[in-house]
């Protein structure tokens, strides 16, 4: 179990949710008992702009508010993952949208290309659900919280009527991890879990 400092980035342009899943997970944080801080920031245009939002997570006390090398980078377009690519904690992990191009010269990270851009639009049937896609996938590699849990942090923050397609988004977006695992990545995935997860003891994945 960790006390220390976990730090998130989510980034993408405005339209695709990106603040809103780092809402969820902030949710998540808290019915966990997991002391967390969000944060955001847009660029200068409100949609199609780059945006980014932020979260500190600590079993311990979060003394100081701001990201400063994220242990997450979720990155849903060319622009938001050549920005902050760079800027890192060592055995950070990278969950970057399949049609990104992943810029040379990292090292110290493990990144995961995942089609979480056409998985909303083709398997989901909504592309708006990208974001919801984007938060079941990244839960489901780092193992942070009960997946019960999650789903109850998207409830909460969606409009009456969708928790149905919403919960389908979540469930793709942990298909497409447990198809990276299948594939190739089941013992980075196993060692991730180990090194970034905050989840209680005996949580299940």
């Amino acid at each position: 179990m960790m006390d220390e400092r976990y730090e998130m980035r989510f980034t993408g342009s405005g339209g695709q949710g990106v603040i809103l899943a780092s809402v969820i997970f902030a949710e998540a944080a808290v019915l966990a008992d997991i002391n967390v801080v969000q944060s955001q920031a847009y660029g200068p245009e409100a949609r199609g702009g780059r945006c980014r939002a932020e979260l500190v997570m600590s079993r311990g006390p979060v003394w100081y508010s701001k990201v400063l090398r994220p242990n997450l980078l979720l990155a849903l377009t060319q622009g938001s993952l050549d920005r902050y690519a760079g800027e890192l904690a060592e055995n950070a992990v990278i969950v970057a949208d399949s049609g990104l191009k992943i810029p040379e010269g990292l090292s110290g990270c493990e990144v995961f290309s995942l089609p979480i851009l056409s998985a909303a639009a083709h398997r989901v049937g909504k592309p708006m659900t990208a974001n919801i896609v984007a938060a079941g996938a990244v839960n489901r590699l780092l193992g942070l919280f009960d997946e019960d849990v999650l789903l109850e942090a998207v409830r909460r923050h969606i409009p009456a009527g969708t928790e149905a397609l919403n919960e389908k988004a979540l469930k793709t977006g942990a298909e497409l991890v447990d198809e990276a695992a299948a594939r190739e990545a089941g013992q980075i995935i196993s060692r991730i879990r180990e090194l970034n997860s905050l989840a209680k003891p005996g949580a299940r994945r």
